[in-house]
């Protein structure tokens, strides 16, 4: 599912380390000159680790260089391309708490930042979203659910805090009775159109995924049309967007991060840090499936689309995390 590629034999850490101060020093010509860094090196390592392998790189780092990795970084590399590569060497929950804190200090809280809380809450494992929760208070010295209730339209703001205070059971626990029950429940509230009744937040943010899924499978059996089109049919508010969002996330996460991608490369100008968000969280996780499921709704190639709206070293990073021999 994953589309990064880890070499079968990968290097000691200290080895990848020298390999990354070499390219840090530059690219030599002619034996004599040397310019700039060498950003293909930097990539041809970077590029091919998972997360526990970055972490060892960017510890054994400090200890031979007495430096951070992620500074050095910053001081070598620029634009898009440093943006991506440094959001690829935090650990990911540090990432996503990050990028939470990013979404949630934007001026503009439409639909595009605030995505990024729903995927963090849906989209990832329970321990996942507990270690950023975590990571988001030794970071910013506050909860994520205090800059949530700070930070967002009161619109949704009970939906996010619920979101993300939640430990769902992972176990694949089923209960048939219970799908039909809160279906009904979730039908009452859309015909009401009162989206944010505590009963809604409760089984969206509370139930494992599984049993929602069923939930959602019950829904359609019954009313004839999905969930996400009765909440479309809702209207075109931000509540409306961010239950959309949640629908997705847990019922095929790789529909949702196609559309993400979709809606970053399309029209006039590239939304790069909505692509870099999409691959790099994503590529060791699922994004064999997203670019199924970009092909299913565009008839088109998400690697073909990459290649189209990105440039240079930028360019060449995105496609080696999906798995491009570049």
């Amino acid at each position: 599912m994953a589309t990064l590629r880890v070499p079968d034999t990968v290097p000691p850490p200290s080895e990848d380390c020298a390999s990354l101060n070499k390219a840090f020093e530059g690219v030599q010509h002619m034996h004599t000159c040397v310019f700039g860094t060498d950003e293909k090196g930097i990539i041809s390592v970077l590029g091919h680790r998972n997360a526990s392998q970055r972490r060892e790189i960017r510890e054994t780092y400090q200890q031979l260089y007495t430096e951070s990795l992620i500074d050095r970084l910053h001081s070598e590399l620029s634009g898009d391309f440093r943006k991506a590569v440094i959001l690829w060497m935090y650990d990911p929950s540090e990432r996503d708490a990050r990028l939470a804190n990013k979404a949630l200090k934007s001026r503009k809280k439409n639909i595009t930042r605030l995505q990024v809380i729903v995927e963090i809450a849906c989209a990832t494992s329970p321990h996942h979203l507990m270690a950023v929760r975590k990571a988001y208070c030794s970071l910013f010295d506050c909860s994520l659910e205090e800059d949530i209730t700070l930070h967002v339209p009161v619109a949704v703001r009970k939906v996010l805090v619920g979101l993300v205070s939640s430990y769902r059971c992972d176990k694949e626990l089923v209960d048939l009775n219970i799908a039909n029950s809160e279906a009904t429940k979730l039908r009452g509230a859309i015909e009401m159109m009162h989206l944010d009744l505590d009963d809604v937040v409760w089984i969206l943010s509370t139930r494992n995924i599984f049993q929602l899924k069923a939930t959602f499978e019950c829904y359609q059996q019954k009313y004839g049309n999905s969930i996400y089109q009765d909440i479309k049919s809702c209207g075109k508010g931000i509540l409306q967007s961010v239950l959309r969002v949640v629908i997705w996330c847990i019922d095929s996460p790789e529909k949702h991060f196609a559309e993400v991608i979709r809606a970053s490369v399309v029209g006039l100008g590239t939304d790069e840090n909505s692509l870099t968000r999409a691959i790099v969280t994503r590529a060791e996780i699922d994004m064999m499936k997203v670019r199924g499921e970009y092909f299913n709704m565009n008839k088109t190639s998400l690697d073909n689309a990459v290649m189209d709206d990105t440039s240079g070293d930028y360019r060449k990073f995105l496609m080696t995390l999906l798995g491009a021999k570049m």
